[in-house]
């Protein structure tokens, strides 16, 4: 597998950059949630307010991914990237000068719309480029050094915010943001439009969603983002005000859960083609039961034990390794016309529900891991469902091993 790295110096620039959005993409969630305590006492929130804070960043990023996925289709992905670029830009910087919670409100909400084109149209450039086969292996190591990176986020955070205070995460995502968009301007080359004239209209998508098999692997997909979306955006607050974790501390819980699953996936990617597909789909299904099992048991006793909660969560993020890796290539090259208009309905679909999961965890939030383990389990066990649903159609699974 070494030789599907890329020796062309333009093409290994093109890769770091793509690594990079999608650096920018994880960091815009997991670098922020460690200042969730001081965002707290700062401006006297409550806990759904404060999860306000992610919830009002997904309705942006779920606005601008139906123009994104459109306009990309239509005149390429560079341009929209830098356009979706300047305004994450604009947004941090409204972040950091907020003087009051309504102004760091819009500063989220113009994050999520600026976001969605470099994390929708990322590894577009990938698929662009190389047949779906080497799309796996670089699904794999792309999720693997993201993660990996991701998984330092919340350490890092934790000590921006220790030391330079809930700003300070915002002048890192302000800084990186500008990288980005200076490396987009350089290394990204242009492409070519794939769409028709009328992309940017609701005919575009029609054709996506009279799939059934297209979209039993979309909803499949999207259910293994969301427990950890809820797992993560609720355990600041619990970790940290209800189970005594300090500051400096909290990173490493959240963060070994994203460093598993990025050298899980970087050693998934060098053996990805030499095992039957369908029994590595089925492997996944038995680590995500464990994972159900753990958690509901966890739940059940409302253990205080933050380790414990931890372990218990690990097997769900070792179990989304393999699907999440061999499946989304096969959504976006199902489609080979609409790929923009597919990774946009995959992006936005997956934030909707952790969105609504999220609110749903800090309604029922009552100081404990109870609640949260009730709402996570009940999304394994529909996610187990899925994908149990798409391993016996016949038709996907012939698709995954052409």
């Amino acid at each position: 597998m070494f030789n599907t790295i890329p020796q062309n110096p333009s093409k290994i620039m093109l890769l770091i950059t793509v690594i990079l959005m999608d650096f920018l993409a994880g960091m815009e969630f997991d670098l922020f949630v460690p200042s969730f305590p001081e965002l707290q006492n700062h401006f006297n929130l409550s806990p759904f307010w404060v999860e306000a804070l992610l919830s009002v960043n997904f309705i942006g990023f779920c606005i601008s991914l139906f123009f994104v996925g459109g306009l990309a289709d239509r005149y390429g992905r560079k341009p929209i990237i830098l356009l979706g670029l300047m305004t994450f830009i604009m947004g941090s910087i409204l972040c950091l000068w907020a003087i009051s919670f309504q102004l760091l409100l819009l500063g989220r909400f113009l994050q999520g719309i600026g976001i969605a084109a470099p994390a929708i149209l990322s590894f577009l450039i990938i698929a662009d480029t190389y047949p779906i086969k080497k799309q796996q292996y670089f699904t794999a190591m792309l999720n693997g050094f993201m993660n990996v990176s991701v998984g330092f986020a919340p350490v890092i955070g934790s000590y921006i915010t220790l030391y330079f205070h809930w700003q300070g995460n915002f002048i890192a995502l302000l800084v990186l943001g500008l990288v980005i968009f200076m490396m987009t301007l350089f290394f990204i080359p242009v492409t070519k439009s794939t769409g028709p004239k009328e992309t940017i209209s609701w005919r575009g998508y029609i054709p996506i969603f009279k799939s059934k098999s297209l979209i039993l692997l979309i909803v499949c997909f999207i259910f293994f983002f969301v427990p950890y979306w809820v797992f993560v955006g609720m355990s600041p607050i619990l970790y940290m005000e209800d189970l005594g974790v300090s500051l400096s501390h909290f990173g490493y819980y959240q963060g070994v859960l994203a460093l598993v699953f990025g050298l899980g996936s970087i050693f998934y990617g060098f053996i990805i083609h030499k095992y039957d597909q369908k029994k590595m789909l089925y492997l996944s299904c038995l680590m995500m039961i464990i994972a159900l099992i753990m958690i509901v048991f966890v739940a059940a006793f409302d253990s205080r034990d933050p380790l414990l909660i931890t372990f218990a969560f690990l097997p769900f993020c070792i179990g989304q390794i393999i699907p999440t890796t061999i499946l989304y290539p096969l959504c976006i090259n199902f489609m080979p016309q609409a790929k923009g208009r597919v990774s946009a309905i995959i992006q936005g679909s997956r934030l909707i529900l952790a969105a609504l999961g999220l609110q749903c965890a800090g309604y029922f939030y009552q100081e404990s891991f109870r609640n949260i383990g009730i709402i996570i389990a009940v999304f394994i066990f529909i996610t187990v469902i899925m994908l149990l649903f798409v391993i016996k159609n016949r038709a996907l699974m012939k698709f995954s091993n052409e």
